[in-house]
């Protein structure tokens, strides 16, 4: 429970820091009134708006007026869409979230069992070809990915959808666009565009750490007992490389969360990306520090879990702060 706590301070004090950094960007970088307000319009209806939206005040002002509508839970109004910033984030959320999600299932699930081959045979054609193509995979640019994947499938082969989220389905009050066929199509390419390089990333620490764990003596002995092959890499070998790539995993997912703009726009992907280039080019600040506060909170609540997790795959570490 401290544990817990202290997490839950720094927590809100990265957010703290976090939001003053974004809104002294935001405000340092222009007036947004030059983008919202026509050209036409007349040195009254500019001023009212000035005053509207509380651009008259000085920087200090409108900082502690945001610090404080943020406490009671009010990110302020979107400067663009005159909405709630934080309800415009948590509309497009879901969108952001599924795609993540669908991506880190391709990484891990590939990933894991492509990584401990490549451990377990070393020096194989099969090793070798895997490895080459995460070291592939690592390098070739995301966008350039994603323009291949959509001349590929998409337009010599016309196995997928370019752009879109498709249809949307429910199940268990969980509306997502994995619940339909149509939706599963439209997902398939930006998916597995954002999973390339994290796949990349666990086929290597998990080829490591199977390099790694093998040598050890419980490897050894586990082998002399006569214990099967399957028995070993499952029982044995996996709950002992699983701690890095929990990690990986973690920070993988709040990443893919963070920055999945490029697939976004490459795709069309209705999600948070989208929200948050449109609101940088209009300087809708409410906007921009909701979404860094939001995706702060994110990582936080990973690395939470993270933590948990490593209690749960091994006993042997603990989140008290003691010293085992």
């Amino acid at each position: 429970m401290v544990y817990v706590i202290r997490r839950l301070l720094q927590a809100a004090f990265l957010a703290l820091v976090m939001s003053f950094l974004v809104f002294t960007g935001i405000f340092a970088v222009g007036n947004p009134v030059d983008i919202l307000i026509s050209p036409e319009a007349t040195q009254a209806e500019r001023a009212l708006l000035i005053t509207q939206l509380g651009l008259d005040r000085p920087f200090h002002e409108q900082y502690l007026i945001f610090l404080g509508n943020v406490v009671q839970g009010d990110f302020g109004n979107s400067f663009v869409y005159n909405r709630p910033a934080l309800g415009l984030i948590l509309e497009r959320m879901p969108a952001t979230l599924e795609l993540a999600f669908a991506a880190i299932m391709i990484a891990v699930v590939l990933g894991i069992p492509l990584g401990v081959y490549a451990g377990l045979r070393p020096g194989t054609i099969g090793s070798q070809t895997v490895m080459a193509g995460s070291i592939l995979g690592f390098s070739v640019p995301n966008f350039w990915q994603a323009i291949m994947l959509i001349m590929v499938f998409s337009v010599m082969l016309g196995w997928f959808p370019v752009s879109g989220r498709g249809e949307v389905g429910e199940f268990l009050g969980i509306r997502s666009s994995l619940f339909t066929l149509n939706g599963l199509q439209h997902m398939a390419l930006p998916a597995i565009n954002l999973a390339i390089g994290h796949l990349a990333l666990v086929i290597r620490l998990a080829r490591s750490g199977t390099r790694e764990i093998q040598s050890q003596d419980f490897i050894r002995f586990a082998r002399a007992k006569g214990l099967s092959e399957p028995r070993i890499v499952i029982v044995h070998l996996l709950r002992n490389i699983l701690i890095p790539i929990v990690t990986l995993v973690g920070m993988s997912f709040g990443g893919l969360i963070a920055f999945a703009v490029v697939t976004e726009s490459i795709f069309a992907w209705p999600g948070m990306g989208k929200l948050i280039i449109d609101s940088i080019r209009q300087l809708d600040r409410p906007v921009v520090v909701a979404y860094l506060i939001v995706i702060v909170v994110i990582f936080i609540i990973l690395n939470l879990l993270v933590d948990l997790l490593y209690s749960l795959i091994d006993p042997r570490i603990r989140l008290d702060g003691a010293k085992q």
